[in-house]
């Protein structure tokens, strides 16, 4: 008989003999989770064939191990609510990048606390009993027939939807789900289990779909695993920036208004405008030239970019006078029409249009999130216009400019990547061999010249050039996909974006997308999130509070107020009738940088006493100084107190 190679996460290599499943030869081991060959993950009781190249098997340190487990704890979820509420009616239940969900129609009931605490005994009870997962392919009409017999509407929907004429089901025990798999062995892998929390969705997303309850969950190997999760978890919410939002009456959402649509509130108007003034002020330093365009366009434009053929879905198309028209959902195909109103020689280039350009965008509302994602939003956005000769140094320079902007933020901790188009499918990829290697080349070549390390993401790239993406890792070690730096093929082609070399010939130019904050709302949310709402005082909305410990002292107040207040130092008064301890502990939890109380003894002094965000102790100094003390603060921009 022949055999396989299978190589075990430790890196041991044992034969795997043909016709014997993968978990015959490696023998039953809760470390061991999933396999992959010919780049196809597959169940261990898979049998191996000869058709198999070398296998090769994933533990839960591995991406594939960890959603793998996930994909069967969420099975182990629905099996439980079936067992409990067998009326209910199953959605899909995938893992996530922490974790898994599962959907069910509830017949408009929500889950109770005693629903989930009775979901996770039986969830338990499932586990203990190692009930195998058992994966058969059968024809979509014994499909059907099967889910029709069981009542489960939302698995006849999905197999409407897929193609081909077989399906891939798993049973577990009574319960089957139709499932591409793969799947742990049994059940008794999982060992620590956790429902996290609840919420309404939308079937596939959308409003005029019927609304699932659904169930979030995490597991692990390990019970200190799980109680660090739980732990971790408790600080996310802790720092989550709807939450935050609210206390810090920064911003709000209201159903009146629509689903991913923001008003900001006149602390966050600040906030808003004192990050927009430091980006468009920043980028101008770096010679990028400032430009404006509308909100709405004739789908014309958005025919001749593209958009409109694979981004309609996500676009808001209306008519004005039979004519038309949407939403601007990007900024570049205006930048282009401003960059050809004239003829542009070599010794222009390069040429840099920057915009904070509002777009609307069609979200699924079952994706919308606080500022994270929203239909409505200011992106950074900026388009440059290069020769190739000039392509490197460019993309150094947006690097350079990245990080002066998230070192003057305070977020200095990011990792960057480099999607490439994948070089055995080209044909899905436009543009030639030529200028793809180009373009990848010089993208290459900036990140080491900055001696930035980058993870290489083969076949990532977009179908019109490959790209740069920095995540910044904020203060829980979560991962935000910030800026990008996108080389285009696409557009300058489709548009004729072209420039006049030295020997008088027409070239196309190389032109490169580029967001560096990304979306405002979005970064406003992270930088929320990473300071727990406690702003470096240059981008904090109010920067100090005056308390005075009583009326006698109010005229001093008022004086301290209106030279800090000239000084251009965003100060309130608090001359409300609440006692001292009172008011320090309401501006306390807002955040305030700090908090000035005076006195009598201050009074007489000329001096204030200061209470520095974080810290209980005051300290005396007189109002010059410490005018001097913050505005020093502010101009170095600093994060440290």
């Amino acid at each position: 008989m022949s055999s396989k190679k299978i190589i075990l996460p430790n890196g041991k290599n044992i034969e795997g003999e043909v016709g014997k499943t993968i978990l015959e030869v490696i023998h039953e081991n809760p470390k061991y989770l999933v396999a992959k060959t010919n780049g196809k993950l597959i169940d261990l009781t898979t049998v191996i064939s000869d058709d198999f190249g070398d296998i090769y098997v994933y533990d839960f340190d591995s991406e594939e191990g960890k959603q793998t487990y996930w994909h069967t704890s969420s099975h182990i979820l629905a099996n439980a609510v079936k067992d409990l509420f067998p009326e209910y009616m199953l959605g899909i239940g995938p893992s996530i990048e922490e974790g898994f969900y599962y959907d069910f129609y509830t017949h408009d009931k929500s889950f109770t606390s005693e629903d989930i605490e009775a979901i996770e005994k039986r969830m338990k009870e499932i586990i203990a009993k190692k009930v195998p997962l058992v994966r058969k392919e059968i024809s979509k009409e014994e499909a059907k027939k099967l889910f029709k017999d069981r009542n489960e509407e939302f698995k006849l929907k999905l197999l409407d939807e897929i193609e081909g004429d077989t399906v891939s089901i798993y049973w577990q025990g009574d319960f089957v789900d139709l499932c591409r798999g793969p799947h742990l062995p049994h059940t008794g892998y999982v060992k620590y289990i956790k429902i996290t929390s609840s919420a309404s969705a939308y079937w596939h997303g959308k409003e005029s779909e019927p609304m699932l309850q659904r169930l979030y969950g995490i597991s692990f190997p390990k019970k200190s695993m799980l109680e660090e999760y739980l732990k971790k978890l408790e600080e996310i919410k802790l720092r989550d920036h709807r939450r935050l939002g609210i206390q810090l009456d920064l911003f709000s959402t209201k159903d009146i208004l629509g689903a991913g649509l923001v008003l900001w509130h006149p602390k966050g108007a600040v906030l808003r405008e004192l990050v927009e003034r430091y980006i468009v002020d920043i980028h101008q330093r770096y010679g990028y030239q400032l430009v404006r365009t509308p909100y709405i366009a004739k789908t014309d434009l958005y025919k001749t970019s593209g958009h409109l053929d694979f981004y309609r879905e996500h676009m808001y198309l209306f008519e004005i006078e039979g004519a038309p028209y949407a939403i601007k959902p990007m900024n570049c195909p205006m930048h282009i029409l401003i960059y050809k109103r004239k003829t542009h020689s070599y010794k222009d280039m390069p040429i840099r249009y920057f915009e904070l350009g509002t777009v609307h965008r069609y979200e699924k509302s079952g994706v919308l999130k606080g500022l994270l994602r929203v239909r409505g939003f200011t992106q950074d956005d900026a388009h440059i216009f290069c020769r190739p000769d000039q392509l490197e140094d460019e993309i150094v320079g947006v690097i350079d400019l990245m990080e002066k902007i998230y070192k003057d933020f305070g977020l200095m901790n990011f990792e960057a990547t480099l999607s490439l188009r994948d070089p055995n499918d080209k044909e899905h990829y436009m543009g030639s061999d030529e200028i793809w290697e180009h373009a990848e080349a010089k993208l290459k070549a900036a990140l080491d010249r900055k001696g930035m390390k980058y993870k290489v993401m083969e076949g990532e790239a977009a179908f019109y050039g490959p790209k740069i993406d920095i995540h910044f890792k904020d203060a829980l070690g979560r991962l935000w996909q910030c800026a990008t730096i996108q080389v285009d093929f696409n557009l300058p082609q489709r548009f004729n974006v072209t420039y006049i070399t030295a020997d008088n010939k027409e070239e196309q130019v190389v032109m490169v997308h580029r967001a560096l904050l990304g979306s405002i709302e979005r970064f406003i949310g992270l930088l929320i999130e990473n300071y727990m709402g406690a702003l470096p005082v240059w981008v904090a909305p109010i920067q100090s509070v005056i308390v005075p410990v009583s009326d006698k002292v109010l005229e001093y107040a008022k004086s301290v107020y209106e030279k800090l207040h000239q000084q251009g130092i965003r100060v309130e008064l608090d001359a409300s009738k609440e006692t001292v301890s009172y008011k320090i502990r309401h501006h306390v939890t807002q955040k305030v940088p700090y908090i000035i109380v005076v006195g009598e003894r201050e009074a007489s002094a000329g001096a204030v006493a200061v209470r520095v965000r974080g810290k209980k102790k005051q300290e005396v100094m007189s109002v010059e100084d410490f005018i001097k003390y913050i505005k020093e603060k502010i101009e170095n921009k600093s994060v440290e107190f």
